[in-house]
């Protein structure tokens, strides 16, 4: 049994009849490009003795275009009918596919539409650093829109968190954090007033960046990620629906003299962004 009749029998759909053989890559000679009905081709390869199961192999070339940006936000695929008679796949292989993207929130199916691609997701490595640089390194375009920008008496959380000195204010910082011209997370700071940089400077780039500027670096942080759901407030800040799910991150953060120089509380959209963590055995 070759591995394209292997991978239909697995998923209850029956081996194509005018398969390759094993051993021949199966390349579409077809160059990329929008079609007459707004669906986009693309020129994708199939190796059909790859270890590598053929759903994979399909999910991993369309996300490749996705990421590079032949496949835009908004563009339309092929429908599943067509890309299993083009690539010689069995319907199951191309819906599974096609399914792996789904999940990653990278596609989304819409009835009467088809199956199009959503804004690609920010992925995070878990690591002391801002999301502004991590959006700049991962080659997205971020922005910050400033909610509240206020300095004051901090409140007893702030007070203790921050372990202040009697008579010390507080900057309360609330920003919503765009990538690519979409909401993506809202992040709420408290600072030491000593250290705050100015609202123009936490417009124009990210919180650590502008204590850098200022000769504070970070070297350590306490982290707890978790998850929630959205109320009124961050549905309407994230553009989604109330009860869409987020993720949420609390950090505190220290200075290399131990004094603490932020905590924060941020809320991510939990269809555009994920963390990644590293685990190694002690």
């Amino acid at each position: 049994m070759d591995s394209e009749t292997a991978s239909s029998a697995a998923e209850g759909g029956a081996p194509e009849a005018d398969a390759a053989e094993p051993g021949t890559p199966e390349a579409v000679a077809t160059e990329p490009g929008a079609s007459e009905n707004s669906t986009i081709t693309l020129d994708l390869t199939i190796e059909r003795d790859a270890s590598t199961p053929l759903y994979l192999q399909l999910a991993g070339g369309i996300e490749d275009a996705i990421r590079s940006g032949i496949l835009p936000p908004g563009s339309r695929l092929e429908n599943e009918l067509a890309l299993s008679k083009r690539l010689k796949l069995s319907r199951p292989t191309v819906r599974q596919g096609i399914q792996e993207l789904v999940d990653k929130g990278m596609l989304v199916r819409k009835r009467g539409v088809g199956t199009q691609v959503v804004q690609a997701p920010v992925n995070r490595q878990v690591a002391l650093t801002s999301l502004y640089d991590d959006l700049r390194t991962a080659g997205k375009s971020p922005r910050t829109e400033i909610i509240e920008y206020r300095i004051g008496r901090p409140s007893r959380e702030a007070l203790d968190r921050l372990q202040l000195s009697p008579g010390e204010q507080v900057l309360d910082l609330i920003r919503v954090r765009y990538a690519d011209g979409e909401p993506l997370a809202v992040m709420r700071n408290s600072i030491p007033e000593r250290i705050a940089p100015s609202r123009e400077a936490l417009a124009a780039s990210g919180l650590y960046a502008c204590l850098r500027e200022r000769g504070i670096t970070t070297v350590l942080a306490h982290e707890r990620i978790g998850a929630t759901v959205a109320d009124e407030e961050h549905a309407e800040l994230l553009e989604e629906q109330v009860g869409a799910a987020l993720l949420t991150m609390e950090r505190k953060s220290f200075a290399n003299d131990g004094s603490v120089i932020e905590f924060g509380f941020h809320v991510y959209r939990a269809s555009r962004y994920s963390f990644e963590v590293t685990l190694v055995d002690s």
